[in-house]
């Protein structure tokens, strides 16, 4: 089931690469696996630094009652913007497509109670190891190291 959440969030990790951003995808899921929202980041297309893919999706979520039983599932691990948006709002699960190129907060959730599941996801590495290569000066924008 958390690879057929995977292959959404990476469907909009690639549609952010098509518009000309960074390539990472986000998507909110019911614990049954029912899609409630996605989305990508749009850092570089709206010129907000704001704009994660977490946020993204999160926005598009729309206002829910609870958080707790509802999916966060992103191709990569949150960084610490994102991170805290998982903590503060209550999500109980993270599933994370890769954490090598990045590994954000996840030990941090992991030790406020959040279930972190990182596929390792080698469709999701690859993406992103080829936008860092080819386009340094906008990860390191964000999250990169100068």
């Amino acid at each position: 089931m958390y690879e057929r959440m995977l292959a959404v969030a990476l469907e909009e990790a690639r549609a952010g690469l098509d518009e000309g951003g960074i390539p990472i995808g986000a998507a909110i899921f019911t614990r049954a696996g029912e899609l409630l929202s996605r989305g990508h980041n749009r850092r570089v297309q709206q010129g907000d630094p704001s704009a994660h893919g977490e946020t993204d999706a999160f926005r598009r979520a729309g206002r829910q009652r609870s958080y707790r039983d509802l999916v966060m599932v992103t191709t990569l691990a949150p960084c610490w913007y994102c991170s805290g948006l998982v903590r503060q709002f209550g999500f109980r699960k993270l599933v994370v497509g890769e954490s090598r190129n990045f590994a954000g907060g996840l030990d941090w959730l992991r030790a406020n109670g959040v279930e972190v599941i990182d596929l390792d996801s080698r469709a999701c590495r690859e993406l992103l190891e080829g936008y860092i290569a080819n386009h340094a000066e906008i990860w390191n924008e964000d999250i990169g190291e100068e």
